[in-house]
């Protein structure tokens, strides 16, 4: 707290302290009010601009400053200056006081709610941004909720300080004129409660909620207004449709089916999606053969000594498929079917917010629908590189129906797909330049976590050119040249295969958006219940983001199935708290919450807890001892803001922190949780266990000690 916050904070509680010190409460209180009506209206009679610009200050710091008091001052305003001047009086200084004293909680204690509740005051900050207004509203015409706690509990939010004033001018002035008019009627009021009546209460409750109604029936009115010009269907074929049968599509009609709802999943490709198809499945299992081809590397290390192995591609990838052949059915058109899911092969079109044209091998089937799921994915951004489409080049997508290893393999992009296929053909033996524009390889994860990477990377043989930027692509008789450029110079690389690793864009076009005029911004804009424009129009997965992972997809499924289909008796905004990835490299790196780099980005305060995997028993055992663990707390606090863990199975360890995020467990928790020895997961209990090192109660132990040391005596 600086010097400024310090000196305010002191001068309030020393003015609390005088009024129940000089027990000026006293005076506050109806008998004391109706005692000295008489002597205080000739008062005012004689002197009255005086008395009224002093009775409007002490209405003003009493409100300012919380005091127990208000319905009386109130109640004095009318009965010592009428109804007229008493409502003018009591309306401003009561506003005017309400906003210091909101100004005084926003000074003394808005930057600390931001540090300590960061994730939480950003989401209601954004809600009082959209609704602030109306909720402000609808609690100043209900006088059942005490007016001080309001003034506080919004100072701490982001709505602007005019807004404040004039909402809490207007909010207030239906239950001060109610108090006002009472005091002109003193001598008939034998307690606060003869005025604030079952009846009036609930007068106020009905009046209250009225703002709130109101934006219903105003988001009643745009819905209607976004929905003009469009016919909609009488009765429906289905409760929802959903385009695409990645993961966001298959939980999504998954989801739809269970609670039996008529739901049609159409997709134009493979079911499975990019995961199963062209993403985590087959990349995990070329991973998996390449750590196998790099073992005789290592296995010496415990005394078992192996030749250089011989690596069959072509086997390596029919192993590849045959992954993707054994998981098929999970995903597979027949098992969805038999859950309730109709399911149409075929081009799917939205024609209308209702209506849905599959083009199929058998002509288009039309169906109209209740609402409609997007969940299209994402495909390989190709960056535009000249000459590039002059050449065959690779992606994630179309890599796995290469049957001859590449000898000479350029890998444009540092990401997690880029690091994962680079080390994973250079441990098969294929020669690998990898290129990163920035100066790290995984630009989201911290430098230290990063480093582990590209020092293995290098280790296995992989070339990897950070701050390097393709400029051009060359093909001559002599073969595929890359044109490389670093520092302004220049540098040709010939390649066999050139793969295009540096990011996904969301597939946006070519299913109707643009007709029904959906807004889309490298994603399809969605609010926070991954409604589009029309409610009844969803997405869910890579098409809609903000992230683009597999698990998010299939998070973001059940939103938009029980959204969609109980809309709009019930609908949940998308909980985005504790988001964890992994990059499935050897080391892998995985990651939740907040690492370092996201924090300074954010401004979040936080200390670091680092543990060295090193020192841990089974890492040594296995070979495996490299990599750390690294978690953030807020300063002095036991709460996890994120967690970084470099480190074999580090993608496994993960799991013990996401759980402790969900559930709002800190490094206590987690150190006083039982452990099998010896196992990797113990590094997450170490690290604990250096938390409290870190914030041992030194005071305490020096007590202990002299208490030891009495008891020896």
């Amino acid at each position: 707290m600086n010097f400024k916050r310090g000196i305010l904070l002191v001068s309030i509680i020393l003015l609390i302290a005088a009024f129940f010190i000089f027990d000026i409460g006293q005076y506050l209180t109806l008998e004391s009010l109706k005692a000295n009506q008489q002597d205080l209206a000739e008062y005012i009679a004689s002197n009255w601009l005086q008395a009224f610009i002093v009775y409007f200050l002490i209405y003003v710091t009493a409100t300012a400053l919380s005091l127990p008091g208000a319905i009386i001052l109130t109640l004095g305003a009318g009965a010592l200056f009428g109804l007229g001047f008493g409502l003018l009086l009591a309306s401003f200084a009561s506003t005017i006081g309400a906003t210091l004293a909101f100004l005084v909680s926003r000074f003394l204690l808005r930057d600390w709610v931001k540090s300590t509740f960061s994730e939480r005051i950003k989401a209601i900050d954004k809600g009082v941004e959209k609704d602030g207004p109306f909720y402000l509203l609808s609690l100043r015409l209900v006088p059942i909720f005490p007016f001080f706690v309001i003034n506080l509990v919004m100072g701490v939010t982001s709505i602007k300080t005019v807004t404040y004033y004039l909402v809490s001018q207007v909010g207030m002035l239906i239950g001060t004129a109610v108090y006002v008019n009472a005091g002109t009627q003193l001598a008939e009021i034998e307690a606060v409660s003869d005025i604030a009546s079952k009846e009036l209460i609930l007068s106020f409750v009905l009046l209250g909620i009225f703002p709130i109604i109101a934006k219903l029936i105003l988001n009643f009115i745009k819905q209607k207004r976004v929905y003009k010009g469009w016919k909609k269907p009488k009765t429906f074929d289905r409760n929802m449709v959903v385009i695409g049968a990645g993961s966001a599509g298959l939980v999504t009609a998954y989801i739809a089916a269970a609670v039996k709802a008529s739901v049609t999943l159409v997709e134009k490709h493979k079911m499975g999606g990019d995961c199963l198809n062209t993403g985590c499945v087959p990349s995990k299992s070329l991973l998996h053969a390449s750590k196998l081809a790099h073992t005789h590397k290592v296995s010496a290390n415990a005394g078992v000594n192996y030749q250089a192995p011989e690596v069959d591609f072509k086997a390596v990838m029919n192993q590849v498929h045959s992954v993707i052949k054994t998981i098929e059915p999970h995903d597979s058109i027949e098992r969805y079917e038999s859950l309730g899911v109709k399911v149409v092969t075929g081009s799917a079109t939205i024609v209308s917010p209702w209506q849905v044209d599959i083009q199929t091998a058998d002509g288009v089937q039309s169906l109209t629908t209740k609402n409609i799921v997007i969940a299209t994915g994402a495909s390989a951004f190709v960056p535009p590189i000249p000459g590039l489409q002059d050449i065959d080049y690779l992606t994630a997508d179309n890599l796995w129906d290469l049957t001859e290893q590449p000898k000479r393999l350029v890998v444009l992009g540092g990401g997690p797909i880029g690091s994962e296929l680079s080390q994973a053909f250079g441990r098969l033996g294929t020669q690998v330049t990898q290129v990163e524009m920035l100066p790290q390889l995984l630009a989201k994860e911290d430098p230290d976590a990063a480093q582990y990477l590209y020092d293995q990377l290098i280790k296995d043989g992989v070339d990897v050119r950070l701050n390097t930027k393709a400029t051009a692509i060359e093909k001559t008789d002599e073969g595929k040249f890359i044109v490389l450029e670093k520092d302004g110079k220049q540098e040709k690389l010939q390649f066999d295969e050139i793969l295009i690793a540096v990011g996904r864009m969301a597939n946006l076009k070519g299913f109707g958006l643009e007709k029904l005029g959906i807004e889309t911004n490298r994603v399809v804009v969605t609010n926070e219940m991954l409604q589009t424009k029309y409610p009844n129009i969803l997405a869910a997965g890579d098409v809609a983001g903000p992230y683009q992972f597999t698990h998010t997809a299939s998070h973001q499924a059940w939103y938009a199935a029980v959204n969609a289909l109980f809309r709009p008796f019930k609908t949940f905004k998308v909980d985005y708290r504790v988001i964890p990835w992994a990059t499935f490299t050897d080391p892998e790196i995985a990651t939740v919450g907040l690492n370092e780099q996201a924090a300074k980005e954010q401004n979040v305060e936080y200390e670091v807890t680092r543990y060295d995997i090193g020192g841990l028993d089974r890492a040594l055992a296995d070979d495996h001892a490299k990599g750390f663990v690294k978690v953030l707390t807020p300063p002095g606090k036991d709460k996890i803001l994120g967690a970084t863990i470099v480190g074999a199975h580090a993608g496994e360890l993960i799991a013990e922190f996401v759980l402790a995020m969900k559930y709002n467990l800190g490094m206590n928790k987690i150190l006083g949780t039982i452990h099998i020895y010896p196992t990797m997961a113990e590094a997450s209990k170490n690290a604990a266990g250096n938390w409290k090192k870190a914030h041992t109660p030194e005071k305490l132990l020096a007590f202990v000690e002299r208490f030891h040391t009495w008891r020896r005596s």
